[in-house]
């Protein structure tokens, strides 16, 4: 009795861990926004009852996301600097590359705006304001799509930060550099997604103080890595990943993915 019901323990240890050793996991390369804002923690446990396939992600600057992608350490990516994405397919690094969503970068600082940055319209020139004063301003500084964008508006602007006092470099994420900025009571640009996902709950006493210039459109895309250049990523699977996300039911994921006070985070644009 006793032996058969070692052998009955033993069987399902066995079981089990064929069952284990059978899963599916892709790994997801992606930018700071998509994790700090709880996008992943939404879709993709939809996706994976779906598919049975389990997403890995490594949440990094779209910099070093597209760098472990072009090493072949990732599967797949979902980042937001559409033109370092494009140049990589164009590299063969990468295929099948999607429009996924958008939303929109903003500057924000001190919820009493003591530069009265607050009614301008033009980031470029906000910027400019932000230099003359010689007040605060916290850079990610790690080559992600935000650090991109911030790049390209002090370029717009004129004006070359680095080594300025007032510039902080922090290299950290998005979420972790607001937190620095309020703690210097500086400014700094962050993705919307990102600021309505963590405002509340890190206690920011900050405030947005620019909205709605065109060249603050934030645009993220989705692509596979080249299974030519590395032969050991799962592209059959990251393709059904690349798949959900641009069909109709992971574009109607995305739109429904709102945060507490019911602000939709992510706009779905897929072609």
């Amino acid at each position: 009795m006793l032996r058969g019901l070692g052998l009955l323990v033993i069987a399902a240890v066995v079981l089990a861990a064929g069952n284990v050793a059978a899963e599916t996991r892709i790994k997801c390369a992606s930018t700071t926004s998509t994790q700090n804002s709880g996008l992943f923690d939404y879709i993709l446990p939809i996706f994976e009852k779906k598919t049975g396939i389990k997403v890995d992600v490594v949440a990094v600057g779209t910099g070093a996301a597209i760098a472990i992608g072009k090493r072949g350490d990732a599967d797949v990516l979902f980042c937001h600097a559409k033109d370092q994405e494009l140049k990589a397919v164009q590299e063969g690094f990468f295929v099948n590359r999607h429009d996924v969503m958008y939303n929109d970068f903003v500057i924000i600082g001190p919820a009493n705006d003591p530069l009265k940055i607050k009614g301008m319209k033009s980031a470029a020139e906000a910027f400019k304001k932000i230099a003359a004063a010689g007040a605060p301003f916290v850079s990610r500084g790690d080559k992600s799509g935000t650090n991109t964008k911030e790049l390209a508006l002090w370029k717009a602007a004129g004006i070359d930060p680095k080594g300025q006092k007032w510039y902080l470099e922090v290299g950290q994420g998005m979420e972790k550099t607001q937190r620095i900025a309020n703690e210097k009571r500086g400014y700094t640009l962050t993705d919307r997604g990102t600021w309505l996902a963590t405002k509340d709950k890190d206690k920011l006493d900050m405030a947005i103080v620019l909205e709605g210039d065109p060249v603050l459109f934030n645009q993220y895309g989705v692509m596979a890595v080249n299974p030519e250049k590395h032969k050991q990523v799962k592209f059959k699977e990251a393709m059904q990943f690349v798949d959900w996300l641009v069909s109709p039911e992971g574009q109607k994921t995305i739109a429904a993915f709102k945060d507490k006070h019911g602000n939709q985070l992510f706009i779905p644009n897929a072609k």
